[in-house]
């Protein structure tokens, strides 16, 4: 995997972070694509000559694709792209929920994800890479008036259609789903739920698949 490269978004701290700490113990590469300045730049300073801190906004087209160009001149090439970043809502349900928020949110979670996969595509038909998303134990039931679920069925919905879109090349992609994760998302540490390592280890599982294995889909849940 020495040769190898992943860009991540959402990359500065919780399932991006531990994603890129696991990938560099793995041999790859990894590009660090997140607002926080000074969070990428401990990152990095963590992980040595493997790690490129990409500051950006996820919901940027233009400082994505800069920063995947960056990413490819800097270590030949981009093998999987991990669009990672994501938010929430504040106000629950429909009735009780606020516009601007919601906006917000969808701006992220769901045109953010799409520029990102479309700013990567080009480099991974060059390397017949690998696509995955964050998607939520959240896009694949219904729970009352979420609209943060609904943005995570797109994200599942789209990860299918991506697949099939990127096998016509070669390439693959996969959706990783957990359910509640123990990270900043949350106002309130959740130590019996998942850690943001648990997601890192399904993303790695997926990307260091062999050649013939297509991972579609991990999905994990705490126990109990």
């Amino acid at each position: 995997m020495a040769d190898k490269t992943l860009f991540i978004t959402g990359a500065s701290s919780g399932i991006g972070a531990a994603t890129a700490r696991k990938a560099v113990a793995s041999g790859w590469n990894v590009g660090l694509f997140a607002r926080s300045e000074d969070k990428l730049a401990d990152l990095v300073n963590e992980l040595g000559d493997a790690a490129l801190a990409l500051p950006g906004d996820a919901t940027d087209y233009d400082a994505l694709t800069a920063a995947l160009d960056t990413l490819a001149d800097k270590f030949g090439g981009v093998h999987a792209a991990f669009a990672n970043a994501g938010r929430g809502t504040s106000q629950g349900g429909t009735e009780g929920g606020d516009v601007d928020d919601w906006q917000g949110m969808i701006d992220l979670n769901v045109m953010g994800l799409l520029k990102t996969t479309k700013a990567a595509l080009p480099h991974l038909k060059k390397t017949k890479g690998h696509m995955v998303l964050t998607g939520s134990a959240a896009g694949r039931r219904h729970l009352s008036g979420s609209v943060y679920g609904a943005t995570k069925w797109f994200v599942h919905g789209y990860g299918g259609n991506l697949a099939e879109e990127m096998k016509e090349w070669g390439g693959r992609c996969t959706v990783v789903a957990p359910g509640m994760v123990n990270t900043a998302f949350f106002d309130e540490p959740k130590p019996d739920k998942l850690q943001p390592e648990d997601v890192a280890d399904a993303v790695m599982l997926a990307l260091n698949a062999s050649e013939v294995n297509d991972v579609r889909e991990v999905f994990l849940m705490p126990r109990g």
